[in-house]
């Protein structure tokens, strides 16, 4: 069996660190991170189920200086495979718990804005009948409905990933949200306009006008077309690859600080 050095270094998993590090300086340069919290990971490929391993970006590095060499490889233990860096505690509870609970490839988890203002309300979450990208979210959102405090042990991740299942998007009270796919592209694509719908409802709640929704089978039927064809999120991915990209890798010593 490959040493997990050999397969940091394969070809499939170096276009994952790459697409994954992308990923992250795209949440930067959108506006969804947060100083150098919050965290997004890709579990690598398995033969008949759900890989025990999974890529995650480091402690301690802003999100628009991380590049494909800062990517960690780490197990559901959270024990560091391969990669030069920590990872930071949280990352370790709710990622590993999506993703073995799930079955989720991608896991995102961050506290954008507008979607977390939304964790804040009494509805806890987008109202996916009201503007087109709401739509797109029609029965695939998962609403945690009770804060519980920093998620550092194993029960709180599972609560996590336990109200997530058959849902790709998580609204967690008083926190933030979690957004998951197939592929990096698409989840990224999710995740991007999960922000802007919320956006778009936050700034017409604030008009203080009433919101006129749209029947909840239109919705649902938006949401079919927008899921059955995503080549305009690979298009989008593409897109930021052209306009941001990888950073010159961090020297060891600086990393280590």
């Amino acid at each position: 069996m490959p040493s997990a050095d050999a397969d940091y270094a394969s070809p499939a998993v170096r276009t994952l660190r790459q697409d994954l590090a992308l990923a992250l300086r795209a949440a930067a340069h959108h506006g969804l991170s947060e100083g150098v919290c919050n965290h997004f990971s890709v579990a690598l490929p398995a033969a008949g189920g759900i890989s025990d391993r999974y890529l995650i970006n480091p402690r301690g590095l802003h999100w628009s200086e991380i590049g494909p060499d800062d990517i960690v490889l780490i197990d559901v233990r959270g024990e560091v495979l391969a990669g030069r860096h920590r990872v930071e505690p949280t990352a370790l509870f709710i990622h590993g718990a999506v993703h073995r609970i799930t079955g989720h490839a991608v896991v995102l988890h961050c506290h954008m804005p507008y979607a977390t203002a939304l964790t804040l309300t009494a509805e806890r979450a987008l109202d996916p009948t009201l503007s087109q990208n709401a739509m797109r979210f029609m029965n695939r959102i998962a609403i945690n409905a009770r804060y519980n405090g920093l998620a550092l042990d194993d029960r709180e991740g599972e609560r996590i990933a336990n109200a997530m299942l058959g849902k790709d998007v998580a609204f967690l009270a008083n926190h933030g949200v979690v957004v998951a796919g197939a592929s990096i592209a698409h989840a990224y694509d999710d995740l991007y306009y999960l922000e802007r719908a919320c956006l778009h409802q936050v700034i017409a709640q604030s008009t203080g006008r009433p919101l006129l929704p749209v029947d909840a089978a239109l919705a649902a039927h938006v949401a079919a077309q927008i899921q059955g064809e995503r080549e305009q999120s690979d298009l989008f991915f593409e897109a930021l690859r052209r306009l941001l990209p990888a950073p010159r890798s961090l020297q060891p010593a600086r990393a280590a600080a």
